[in-house]
């Protein structure tokens, strides 16, 4: 079916999905009808909703709109011209949702990037055949345009590399570790209590859900397949208040990083914590917020930014997305025809060079450093800064912290100085590593 309206038809969407989106998106096309029906050229209405509760209270007025007991029933409906699925997770209704709105010949609007990290290429396929929209501007970054400015604004530039803030809420909890010299489990609880955490974090924290954005836009970027099994996730855990302090002491930042980059034999997909330069834009974000830097070919380097989730920034994707069908746009899901995306060859293994943040706890005792210094210089790392942080009230002859930045080196290198220096027994536990981004 066509997506553009003829005489000024209108468009009408079925909403699945009730939840702080979903009342989003109906708030939205009640507010803004004229505004929107000017942009799209016809009028944008609500043909039909479903959510698992009928009676729950959502903040919005629910009785103007048919409402279906099952979601499936309103994706075949005749009088539905595009679905919204704003349920979540990557398998059941979401996924059957989607499935049966396409094979219906009806447009898509999900926010769902799990689903998309992981059935992209066969929803996107079944696009295609079927000669529909998939439209998922929400599901990466929230209100920031960086999916419209990958398929659109960079089409004529090669896309080598993207290093990005891609979740809220590691970046809020981060901020609060820094702000308040809380640690990491404090942050969390704050984080929890004014709703911008789950109340299991795990997906946000341990680093999932921003590895599902990531290998949707490494996707856009490289004109691959998208691979979520590739991504490399580490999440934000393992850090400390005292790294937060010596992060900043030291000239940066430490923020959860998204980062994809084309290299010889594959591309390279991480999520890991990372210290950023105080100085560069991505070091800037706080709170909630997301941004994404890309380097383009003939653009150079771009930065996208704003609020990365919430009702408003979210719901504004959705609509904006289908403003965009009712206009008639229909762009490949990922920038190109599903037949033309190469496999996604993971890199074998990351041989660049970068700087390492380390921190030691080791005994104060004549000779430690002196080892653990030379360790490093046969296995070809130099240090660029070492200092040390002894704690109040420190015991001479006790642990202590060291905080080393090393020059850049291979992680392999560094790997193998580790190994050795566990070997040695001088310091108390493996050293805690985490990588310097270049930018």
């Amino acid at each position: 079916m066509s997506g553009k309206s003829k005489s000024g038809k209108p468009i009408r969407v079925g909403i699945a999905g009730l939840g702080t989106v979903g009342a989003g998106v109906i708030k939205i096309l009640t507010a803004q009808a004229d505004l929107l029906s000017a942009r799209a050229g016809c009028p944008i209405v609500i043909g039909g909703v479903s959510a698992r509760s009928k009676d729950q209270d959502r903040g919005v007025d629910l009785s103007p709109y048919p409402w279906f007991d099952d979601c499936l029933d309103m994706a075949a409906a005749d009088d539905i011209d595009v679905v919204m699925e704003l349920i979540g997770g990557e398998e059941g209704v979401a996924r059957s949702l989607v499935q049966t709105a396409l094979e219906n010949g009806k447009h898509v609007v999900t926010a769902n990037k799990a689903l998309l990290a992981h059935h992209g290429v066969a929803l996107a396929r079944l696009a295609e055949t079927k000669g529909v929209v998939l439209a998922y501007e929400a599901a990466v970054a929230g209100g920031i345009p960086v999916i419209k400015g990958l398929r659109e604004g960079l089409t004529a530039n090669r896309i080598d590399r993207m290093v990005a803030i891609l979740n809220g809420t590691c970046n809020f909890v981060l901020s609060l570790m820094e702000d308040e010299g809380v640690g990491f489990e404090a942050a969390v609880k704050q984080a929890q209590d004014v709703g911008f955490a789950e109340a299991d974090p795990t997906t946000d924290i341990g680093g999932f859900d921003a590895a599902h954005k990531l290998a949707i836009l490494a996707s856009i970027a490289f004109g691959t397949r998208v691979n979520f099994d590739a991504v490399d996730i580490q999440g934000i855990d393992s850090i400390t208040a005292e790294d937060i302090e010596a992060a900043k002491e030291l000239g940066y930042r430490i923020k959860l990083i998204a980062a994809a980059q084309r290299l010889d034999g594959g591309c390279l997909q991480r999520v890991q914590p990372a210290l950023v330069p105080l100085a560069h834009p991505l070091a800037l974000v706080s709170g909630g917020g997301n941004a994404i830097h890309l380097e383009g070919d003939w653009v150079g380097a771009v930065e996208f930014g704003g609020p990365g989730a919430g009702e408003g920034p979210t719901a504004s994707a959705v609509v904006a997305d289908t403003v965009d069908i009712a206009r008639g746009l229909d762009i490949p899901v990922f920038g190109i025809p599903v037949d033309n995306l190469t496999a996604d060859n993971a890199a074998p293994e990351d041989t660049s060079q970068t700087a390492f943040y380390l921190r030691f706890q080791m005994a104060d005792q004549k000779g430690t450093i002196a080892a653990v210094t030379g360790l490093l210089a046969e296995n070809d790392i130099s240090i660029e800064t070492m200092i040390q942080r002894p704690e109040r009230n420190h015991v001479e002859g006790a642990n202590m912290p060291v905080i080393v930045i090393t020059y850049p080196s291979t992680r392999q290198a560094l790997t193998k100085a580790i190994n050795a220096i566990e070997e040695t027994g001088i310091v108390a536990s493996r050293p805690h590593v985490i990588r310097v981004e270049s930018l």
